[in-house]
């Protein structure tokens, strides 16, 4: 009988200490939308980023281009928000390196990374001059004829037929820095036809066409120097997702003189994040229409080992009533005053207030690495709420 009891009673604290079966097929299912909601999330904010995947990193340690870095700081404020929809040809920039690291001033570049569909505007061969050595400081030759190919036959290079002149001018033969020559020709037609990416070919000759020594005129390459002076091309391009309106409504946040500004009276940061009740969402009507913070974090869904910049972005959000009577201070459109008019006087059913929205959106700038080590300048319409009106 004894026996009975203590088996009985360790069965009972057995079943106690484990997890009902129901409860554990709850906890699976509850983490197992919570993953499918997370996942279709990212998914749908790639899809707001052109991408179908987040570009796959293999252990970059490399440093962006101090170009694209300065572009885009010309193009973005700290939150990575357009300050000038005129400062940035089309609304893509990509820096591509060299791929042939050759002996010779010969480069190739690999721009299967760029969409078909992509209008090319612009496209620049950036090379670093170097400055003589010390041996040939005081040469006779004060200029040099700088060129630059493209080639069309791996054979023979040096012949007319094998190459076709994109660029040509005239350099300082004891001067050194960033020399940038306009490649839009050659890479349309490597955007039209792959397989014509034959590279790019670079002479140095004299004023009077003879070869210039290569030890008097030497630009940096790939394989010799450092990152920060590599050959780089950079393209320019429109991927036609920019809106028809975006244009004008940049234009009308310059006109204005300062930002739009959140109202002075706030409710204490603590009644905004205190969990949703029936007292909270009266308070939420009591609230006029006005713009709060809404910050995108990249690090914290899990993006920063591919974004440059920024870290993350206030996309601001709309929220409030818009009560009877709509003051000029709700921005209203006329839609929205009759709305109101109608709904407060009661003449038809079933008629709502006028919402709190955005009525004017700002596009912001995204630095980062795409799966091929390029760095991408890109702009996206339509991702910060610049002010808040009924409607």
């Amino acid at each position: 009988m004894l026996t009975v009891v203590l088996v009985t009673a360790v069965l009972i604290s057995t079943g106690v200490a484990r997890p009902s079966l129901r409860y554990l097929e709850n906890t699976f299912t509850v983490e197992n939308e919570s993953e499918e909601v997370r996942s279709e999330a990212l998914k749908r904010l790639l899809e707001v980023f052109g991408m179908e995947d987040p570009p796959h990193i293999r252990g970059l340690h490399k440093q962006p281009p101090q170009y694209m870095l300065d572009l885009y700081n010309t193009v973005a404020d700290v939150d990575g928000v357009t300050k000038d929809p005129d400062l940035l040809e089309g609304n893509t920039v990509r820096s591509f390196f060299d791929k042939l690291h050759s002996e010779e001033i010969q480069f190739l570049f690999n721009l299967s990374n760029v969409a078909k569909t992509e209008k090319v505007l612009t496209a620049e061969l950036h090379l670093f001059k170097l400055r003589p050595q010390a041996s040939y400081s005081f040469n006779r030759h004060h200029f040099c004829q700088v060129s630059v190919y493209q080639l069309l036959q791996t054979s023979k290079m040096n012949t007319s037929q094998s190459r076709k002149l994109l660029s040509s001018r005239l350099l300082p033969v004891h001067s050194s820095g960033w020399e940038v020559f306009s490649i839009t020709h050659a890479v349309r037609s490597w955007m039209a036809d792959e397989g014509s990416n034959l590279g790019l070919l670079v002479t140095v000759r004299t004023l009077g066409g003879s070869q210039m020594d290569s030890k008097l005129v030497r630009f940096a390459s790939g394989r010799h120097h450092h990152q920060s002076k590599q050959p780089m091309l950079v393209l320019f391009t429109d991927d036609g997702r920019r809106a028809a309106s975006l244009e004008n409504t940049l234009k009308d946040m310059h006109d204005t003189s300062a930002p739009p500004s959140l109202p002075v009276a706030q409710k204490p940061l603590a009644a905004q994040r205190s969990p949703r009740s029936l007292d909270y969402e009266e308070d939420d009507q009591k609230m006029p229409c006005q713009r709060l913070p809404l910050y995108v974090d990249f690090e914290e869904i899990g993006w920063s080992g591919w974004i440059v910049s920024p870290r993350g972005y206030n996309a601001y959000h709309c929220k409030g009533s818009c009560p009877f009577p709509l003051g000029q201070n709700m921005r209203p459109t006329n839609h929205a005053t009759v709305q109101s008019i109608i709904n407060a006087l009661r003449l038809t059913k079933g008629i709502e207030t006028p919402c709190c929205v955005p009525d004017k959106l700002f596009s912001i700038n995204l630095l980062y690495f795409d799966d091929d080590e390029n760095v991408v300048l890109k702009q996206y319409d339509d991702m910060v709420a610049g002010s808040c009106g009924c409607h």
